[in-house]
């Protein structure tokens, strides 16, 4: 995992009552785990499920033995358990094991999770947690507020120090300038290298969607040759992209102003409307046209400029100086203007009766032929 990756955790130090607060990469919270650190309630919370599914399966795994599981390893779910069933289940004593697990997915659905009613006895255990049972609430997508007491107590304010044993973790979003490191980071931690055209096409198609990224590495990865590198022709036949009908071969069709190839493109997406969905296609079009408008402000950009619109390699950044020269700076405003008004458009605004197919299909041939934006506007 790169360093960058940050998350907020605080751990029990054995036989203590206060907590050492660290800034921990979930990399080294799973070392603590491996190393059987094992602290009486964690809270994993935060925008980025990735991680708080990693820290919950590693522990889920590794707390008890297969055969200890039967009687002391619980699941719950958010939606049909309330704080009383979950702090019952978590005071229950192990049988034949030194420690009982309880764990709690999709936490933030628990109806009674911060009610007034409840607060008394979720704030008495976590103050006082059971040593012997490891429990786990899973709160996705987003984080508990700090305003409020749950927060307050987890988090640690003047007024109240955190509970002891608490391990707190905040997972956040990877922003899009950070995925194409932390994809070839992931790579390197199972020992295989990404070639830079494979990182640009996974980073660019899936995005920061982590869970979805690592399932289709771990997929190409059991596909390798000792050795062999993920490259462009193995994501291409893995991951479901056309190796010559894609929004990648478009992309590179406007900016080199091929129009036949465009419509072929274009008539293949329309053939196949399930695997080429407006929506993500117009997502990287955007991207692609709003990175050059911010070269266009760059005369002449610094290393740390590329770096910043996650273009590190010469590769990623062929496409950019080709269309810099391509798409002048007024001509780039606009064209982002109409990938926005298409975008309106495939959610219902001022689109008629048109389909997915003819929004992209109208938006391509603005792109290629330079309309005043008013004339396509209006005003």
């Amino acid at each position: 995992m790169k360093n960058y990756q940050q998350r907020s955790v605080y751990f029990l130090i054995a036989s203590s009552y206060f907590l050492i607060q660290l800034t921990l990469s979930a990399d080294e919270v799973l070392k603590q785990l491996q190393q059987r650190q094992f602290a009486p309630v964690y809270f994993l919370q935060g925008e980025e499920p990735y991680y708080i599914d990693l820290v919950a399966d590693t522990l889920e795994k590794s707390v008890l033995q297969e055969h200890e599981k039967g009687f002391n390893q619980v699941v719950l779910y958010g939606k049909d358990a309330d704080v009383a069933t979950i702090l019952g289940q978590a005071k229950r004593f192990p049988m034949m094991a030194e420690r009982s697990v309880v764990l709690v997915k999709e936490a933030q659905a628990i109806i009674d999770l911060e009610a007034e009613k409840s607060w008394p006895f979720l704030e008495a255990y976590l103050k006082n947690p059971l040593q012997s049972t490891v429990l786990v609430f899973c709160y996705k997508h987003k984080s508990l507020d700090a305003r409020k007491k749950l927060g307050k107590l987890l988090t640690g304010d003047k007024k109240e120090p955190s509970p002891p044993g608490t391990v707190l973790m905040t997972s956040k979003k990877l922003y899009d300038n950070q995925v194409a490191g932390w994809l070839m980071g992931y790579v390197r931690s199972k020992q295989r290298n990404i070639t830079p055209q494979a990182t640009a096409m996974l980073s660019e198609y899936i995005g920061a969607e982590l869970g979805r990224l690592t399932n289709e590495v771990d997929k190409m990865l059991l596909n390798l040759a000792p050795n062999q590198p993920i490259d462009e022709d193995l994501v291409q036949r893995m991951v479901g992209i056309s190796k010559e009908y894609n929004i990648f071969e478009l992309q590179s069709a406007l900016i080199r102003r091929d129009v036949l190839k465009a419509n072929r493109i274009l008539l293949y997406f329309e053939a196949n409307p399930k695997a080429n969905p407006l929506i993500p296609n117009l997502t990287l079009l955007f991207n692609y046209f709003s990175r050059l408008l911010a070269l266009h402000q760059l005369p002449n950009p610094t290393e740390a400029d590329w770096n910043r619109l996650n273009l590190r390699s010469a590769f990623a950044r062929k496409d950019y100086q080709t269309g810099l020269k391509v798409f002048p700076f007024e001509r780039t405003r606009a064209i982002v203007h109409l990938i926005r008004r298409a975008d309106a458009q495939s959610k219902g605004i001022d689109s008629g009766s048109m389909t997915d197919g003819e929004i992209l299909r109208e938006l391509v041939w603005l792109i290629l032929h330079p309309v005043p934006l008013q004339a396509v506007i209006g005003g």
